[in-house]
C-alpha cells in the first residue's frame, strides 16, 4: 500500500532497491538529508523493493516509518532494475522524476541545486554531471564530463550535438513526468535498459538544460554491477539496441542521427565483447557475430562516421565478420597490455594499456566509461571520415 502525499511534488525521485543492504541507507540519506530545510513538500522518495533477498525490505520500512515524504512499493517478485524504475513511476506524483540507483548517492548541495535549476528552467531534461568513486575510496572524472561544459541555460541536442555522447543512463537525466508520456518512454526488461531510454529524451527534448556540477557519485567495483560480472545475459544489449532504433525509425527518422547512433553502437558492442569481465570465453564468437548481423542490418544508406585507428580496424572487421582477424588482433593486444604494463616504461610515467583499449595510446588517454567509448575513440570519431 502505497500513501498518496497531499500536495503534487515538483520532484519524485525513484530508487529501485535488490540486494544492497550494505549501501542502501548511504543511498537514501544523501537524498533525504539534502532536502532543504522547511522544503520538504517539493520532493517525493519512493523507493522500491524488488524482492529482494537480503534485509532490504525491512530497512525500507524501517526507514520509511514517520519520515514524510517517504514511499516504499514492495514487489512480490524480482523484476529487474528496469521494471522496478517503472513501478515506481506508475506511483510518482512529481512533476519531474530522477531514477537513482540504490548502491550510489548524492553529494551535500545537490537537492537544491537541482530544484532551483527545474524552477528556473523548466526543461524537459535536466542533465547532471558525476564522478565515479572506487572501492579504495579514489574518485575519477568520467571521460564524458567535459561534453557538459560551456553549454546555454537552455538548448537543443541539434544546437548541442555532442550531449548524445554523454553516458547513456538514466541517473543523470531528472525528466519531466509529460515529456515521458508524450515520447511514450517506459523501460524495457533486461540488462542494458538505459539504452531505449536515455537517448530518446535528448533526441526529443525541445529544452534540455545542464547543470554543471557533479550532482551524484556513482560507485565501481560494487559485486553484482553488470559491467562486472561474466554473463550470457550481455546479449541483452542487442535487444535494447533493436528498440532503440525502432523508436528513432518511427519518432525521428533523421539519416544523421541514426548514422551517429550506429557508430555509438558498434563501439559499445566491441567493447562488451572485448571485455573478459563480461563475457565468458565461449561466448565471445557468438556475441562477435550478433554485432556483424546488427551491423549488416542497421548501416545506413549513406554511411557513418567510422573512427581512425585501431578503433576504426575493429569496425571494418565487424563489418565483414571477421571474427578469426578480430580475436588476431584482440590477442595481440592483450600481449602488447601486458608488456607494457610489466615493462620500465610503466614507472617512468607511462599509462598502462587496458585489455580493453586500443594499443599504442599515451598516457592518461584511455579512461573508459560503462557504454566504452574513451576520450580518443571520440576525438576519433570526430575526425574520421564516412563508411560505405
Amino acid at each position: 500500500m502505497v500513501n498518496e502525499p497531499t500536495h503534487a511534488p515538483l520532484l519524485s525521485i525513484v530508487v529501485p532497491v535488490y540486494g544492497v543492504e550494505a549501501y542502501l541507507y548511504q543511498c537514501l540519506e544523501s537524498i533525504r538529508a539534502d532536502v532543504p530545510v522547511g522544503e520538504s513538500e517539493p520532493v517525493e522518495l519512493i523507493a522500491v523493493d524488488d524482492a529482494s533477498p537480503d534485509g532490504c525490505g525491512d530497512m525500507l520500512r524501517s526507514y520509511a516509518a514517520g519520515r514524510d515524504g517517504v514511499r516504499v512499493v514492495h514487489l512480490s517478485s524480482n523484476v529487474g532494475l528496469g521494471l522496478a524504475r517503472n513501478a515506481g513511476l506508475d506511483v510518482a506524483t512529481g512533476r519531474y522524476v530522477w531514477f537513482i540507483d540504490s548502491d550510489d548517492w548524492l553529494p551535500p548541495g545537490t537537492i537544491p541545486a537541482v530544484l532551483d535549476r527545474l524552477r528556473q528552467h523548466q526543461p524537459d531534461v535536466l542533465m547532471l554531471d558525476h564522478l565515479r568513486v572506487h572501492e579504495d575510496g579514489r574518485r575519477e572524472v568520467d571521460a564524458s564530463s567535459h561534453l557538459l561544459r560551456g553549454i546555454p541555460a537552455v538548448t537543443r541536442l541539434d544546437d548541442q550535438p555532442q550531449l548524445l555522447r554523454v553516458q547513456h543512463t538514466a541517473w543523470n537525466k531528472v525528466v519531466r513526468r509529460d515529456f515521458l508520456d508524450e515520447l511514450e518512454l517506459c523501460f524495457f526488461p533486461g540488462w542494458y535498459e538505459d539504452i531505449p531510454f536515455s537517448h530518446p529524451l535528448l533526441i526529443g527534448a525541445e529544452k534540455i538544460s545542464v547543470l554543471d556540477r557533479v550532482c551524484y557519485l556513482y560507485r565501481q567495483g560494487r559485486q553484482g554491477a553488470i559491467t562486472s560480472t561474466r554473463s550470457g545475459r550481455h546479449f541483452d544489449a542487442f535487444d535494447q539496441y533493436e528498440r532503440l532504433l525502432d523508436w528513432v525509425e518511427r519518432k525521428h527518422p533523421d539519416e544523421g542521427l541514426q548514422a551517429e547512433l550506429f557508430q555509438l553502437m558498434i563501439s559499445h558492442y566491441l567493447v562488451v565483447v572485448g571485455n573478459d569481465d563480461r563475457l565468458h570465453p565461449h561466448l565471445r564468437r557468438d556475441f562477435f557475430h550478433r554485432a556483424a548481423e546488427h551491423y549488416r542490418r542497421y548501416l545506413p544508406t549513406g554511411g557513418y562516421p567510422l573512427p581512425s585507428g585501431v578503433t576504426g580496424l575493429k569496425h571494418r572487421l565487424v563489418g565483414r565478420g571477421d571474427w578469426l582477424a578480430y580475436s588476431a588482433l584482440r590477442q595481440a593486444h592483450r600481449v602488447a597490455g601486458r608488456l607494457r604494463r610489466s615493462g620500465p616504461a610503466v614507472g617512468a610515467g607511462t599509462a598502462p594499456v587496458n585489455a580493453d583499449e586500443d594499443p599504442g595510446r599515451g598516457a592518461g588517454a584511455a579512461t573508459m566509461r560503462d557504454d566504452g567509448l574513451a576520450t580518443t575513440e571520440r576525438r576519433d570519431a570526430l575526425a574520421g571520415g564516412r563508411l560505405q
